[in-house]
């Protein structure tokens, strides 16, 4: 038996008045997952437990079967593993994100935040920008390292694990009440500003209508993460296929195989064929037990607030990857399960996550299921099946 995962991230949404009071995923037109959910068990999961911040990295940690109460340690040093770097039991990883602030001559503290992923900006124009920040800002206590579009890190030596707010969350906001306490951390992204919003990378962007990537921005401080073994908890060789940091980071950290997918950048435009194929490949050839496909786009797109091409991002997820995945596993006669969910919802109303249970659908190719369910957030709560701690989920894969 073979176990695959497919990852919508920030998938779940609530009823929107553009859409006739449906979500993205009730209104998206997703033929592969209506017709596999007439064959799968349907139901809601509780993917961020009580209390902790909704995030990708909380739910994913539970999707894999990591509960976030006993194995979270932070975000940034999950991306610092993915990125390579060895960190010091002493230091503490923070993620920093290019972000667009106005461009204005208002003080710093007054700009408003405009785009969390500064128009999703290319890792080659982002790694320009983050070389011209180390230059001028990084010294024997900060150490500035690229990551993969917007995201990279930060490595503060003696550090402390400070409350940052998170970008996402106050977009469009005035910016001032959000800064770092800590005067270090404040400072250099005042100094940031300066460095990048004149960047002559930024000056060409501008010209091309993309936002500017002009400051920095800390946050998701936490320390040295230390996760079981994937096979050594699940018994099953398992592989990650993701666009980014932070998913490759958990893949590492638990001694997963991280597959690198050509074009797959996390953006709507990623290479889902690509992550399609390389899942089968890692599945049949390669005779691993499970892979975890994990698509970025319907995520961005909340965060962007855009319904439209949030819908697309879904319609993506079904018909080149999804319905590619079960057509040549079952071309190979292969048994398979496979778990289909979002990590967390990220609704377009507030355009950052919420803690809201998510849908899932679990199919099993070797058994005859039948019922009349569409996949989407109605049906699945209507369905009864409710799992209340996520990290347990992938028992329910497992037939464990």
């Amino acid at each position: 038996m073979k176990y695959i995962v497919v990852l919508g991230d920030g998938m779940s949404d609530e009823p929107l008045e553009q859409l006739e009071m449906q979500t993205p995923l009730k209104a998206a037109k997703t033929p592969q997952m209506d017709l596999v959910v007439k064959k799968s068990e349907l139901g809601l999961v509780h993917t961020i437990p009580t209390g902790m911040k909704p995030g990708s990295d909380t739910a994913n940690l539970a999707v894999l079967g990591y509960n976030p109460r006993n194995f979270y340690t932070g975000r940034s040093p999950l991306e610092a593993l993915s990125i390579g770097v060895d960190m010091k039991d002493t230091d503490i990883a923070i993620r920093c994100n290019l972000v667009t602030l106005s461009d204005d001559d208002k003080p710093y503290e007054e700009k408003a935040i405009l785009d969390h992923s500064s128009s999703e900006i290319s890792t080659e124009d982002a790694r320009i920008l983050i070389e011209a920040v180390r230059k001028e800002l990084e010294n024997n206590c900060y150490k500035f390292y690229v990551g993969t579009s917007y995201r990279h890190l930060t490595i503060w030596d003696q550090g402390n694990v400070v409350d940052l707010a998170q970008p996402h969350d106050i977009l469009g906001k005035i910016i001032g009440v959000y800064l770092p306490e800590d005067t270090a951390l404040r400072e250099m992204m005042k100094r940031s500003y300066d460095i990048l919003n004149n960047h002559p990378i930024n000056e060409d962007r501008k010209a091309k209508g993309l936002n500017k990537a002009n400051s920095i921005w800390f946050w998701g401080a936490g320390t040295r993460p230390a996760l079981t073994s994937f096979e050594t908890k699940t018994h099953k060789r398992g592989a990650m296929i993701s666009a980014v940091d932070l998913l490759k980071g958990i893949a590492v950290g638990a001694d997963m195989k991280v597959i690198e997918v050509a074009g797959a950048d996390g953006t709507l435009h990623t290479n889902y064929e690509g992550k399609a194929v390389a899942a089968v490949k890692v599945l049949l050839e390669d005779d691993y037990d499970f892979v975890y496909i994990h698509v970025e786009a319907p995520d961005e797109m909340g965060h962007q607030g855009n319904v439209a091409n949030k819908v697309k991002a879904i319609e993506y997820l079904d018909q080149r990857v999804i319905k590619i995945v079960m057509e040549e596993m079952e071309k190979a006669k292969a048994n398979y399960r496979m778990l289909v969910m979002p990590d967390h919802p990220t609704p377009i109303w507030c355009r950052t996550h919420t803690s809201d249970p998510v849908p899932y659908l679990l199919y099993d190719s070797t058994k005859e299921q039948k019922n009349n369910w569409l996949y989407n957030e109605d049906e699945a709560k209507l369905s009864g099946n409710v799992i209340k701690e996520g990290y347990t989920v992938i028992d329910r894969l497992f037939e464990l």
